[in-house]
């Protein structure tokens, strides 16, 4: 392939973690983990050919459920440095060699469709390429209490991605194994490589200390700024059994719910909640009741299809809301393993996920005890 991304994804992130933090590549920014930000924008682009990330032995299980849905390479596992995690993603690319790759720090989750294009192109011309800002701030060094001014002129912060012409990359890699750098265009310069900057982006900001992540949370709602709300509706009669399914929770009952899959109300709602919310039809058009395939079929299964949906449109999930409307069974004592259940399968927050219940106060089908109804409301972001 003529162009691989490759994504450093190995680091702990200790400086940005609270005690009850994920690492920062996987922690959210409207509703989306900040490694799939970064992945996305390179897996969608024209002049990437493919995307690779290297992951920290260990993060298998969090990595997977980042990614899921997207088409990417196998990940590498990173060292104990970045600069040896690079290392090891170079090497990995060696059976199958890309004329170019595309060096992108994780925890740099903004990056423009612009500075991707700008660094791919200068590669045309230069055997390494990478973002840079000029520093604009007044410059002090202490030293011993003492504050002297630092001049700034031809001074400028450098981003990612950087760009090399892989074999010389990894070249370079190879012979200053041993030699610490703090990114690999240092690596290239010991080396000789020719370079060519381009203008950075003030937007393709690092995540290094926790309060970094709030201004980050206000630039991603910002990019999400089209914001839609769905509505579900379902109901189910009883019938014989001795337990239902609500919002993917097995609860003992005297009655079960009569239906062509498991019957979950509350899941089937919220299902067709998100596929209003992005005019993708109802759970029927997708999952007919005519197909004996989905005959007893568990519930999160549609909610899953749904969730990616949105993921494949480029959205997130921010919030969504389940009401059951029954008088048995007692729906309190279940709710926060209902909740739980819910985040588990859209991947979100529990903060993003209610679940309520009422009663018609005897009145109707559901206060008759005939049945269950839910009903359900999502609000998604996609990009404006």
């Amino acid at each position: 392939m003529p162009t691989i991304a490759l994504i450093v994804a190995a680091g702990t992130g200790e400086r940005a973690r609270t005690a009850e933090s994920a690492p920062k590549q996987y922690r959210k920014l409207a509703g989306k983990p900040v490694l799939r930000w970064a992945v996305e924008a390179f897996s969608r682009h024209p002049k990437v050919d493919a995307v690779k990330v290297v992951i920290r032995d260990g993060d298998q299980a969090d990595y997977e459920d980042c990614i899921a849905g997207l088409p990417l390479l196998p990940p590498a596992l990173g060292g104990a440095t970045r600069q040896h995690s690079v290392h090891n993603g170079l090497e990995s690319l060696t059976p199958e060699p890309p004329e170019r790759v595309l060096i992108h720090d994780a925890a740099r989750p903004f990056v423009s469709h612009h500075v991707i294009a700008e660094v791919a192109d200068a590669l045309g011309r230069a055997d390494a390429a990478a973002p840079l800002i000029a520093v604009s701030d007044t410059l002090r060094r202490s030293t011993d209490g003492v504050s002297e001014l630092v001049a700034r002129d031809g001074l400028f912060r450098a981003q990612t991605p950087q760009g090399f012409r892989f074999a010389k990359i990894l070249d370079a890699h190879r012979r200053f194994a041993a030699e610490p750098a703090t990114d690999d265009l240092a690596l290239a310069e010991r080396a000789g490589l020719s370079f060519a900057a381009v203008k950075g982006d003030e937007s393709n900001m690092k995540l290094t200390e926790p309060e970094d992540f709030a201004l980050a949370e206000k630039l991603a709602s910002s990019a999400f700024g089209d914001v839609r709300t769905g509505t579900g509706f379902d109901a189910h009669r009883f019938a014989a059994g001795d337990h239902v399914w609500l919002c993917g929770v097995k609860v003992p009952h005297d009655r079960g719910l009569e239906g062509h899959s498991d019957a979950d109300v509350g899941l089937h709602a919220l299902t067709d909640a998100i596929l209003g919310a992005i005019s993708a039809e109802d759970i029927g058009a997708h999952f007919p009741p005519s197909d004996e395939r989905w005959r007893g079929a568990p519930s999160r299964l549609f909610l899953e299809h749904a969730a990616r949906l949105v993921r494949d449109s480029g959205g997130v999930i921010a919030h969504v809301d389940v009401t059951l409307i029954c008088e048995r069974p007692k729906i309190a004592p279940h709710r926060q393993a209902m909740r739980e259940k819910l985040a588990e399968i859209l991947s979100l927050d529990l903060s993003r996920i209610s679940v309520k219940a009422t009663t018609t106060d005897g009145l109707g089908f559901a206060g008759r005890r005939e049945g269950m109804a839910a009903q359900a409301v999502a609000t998604i972001r996609l990009h404006a």
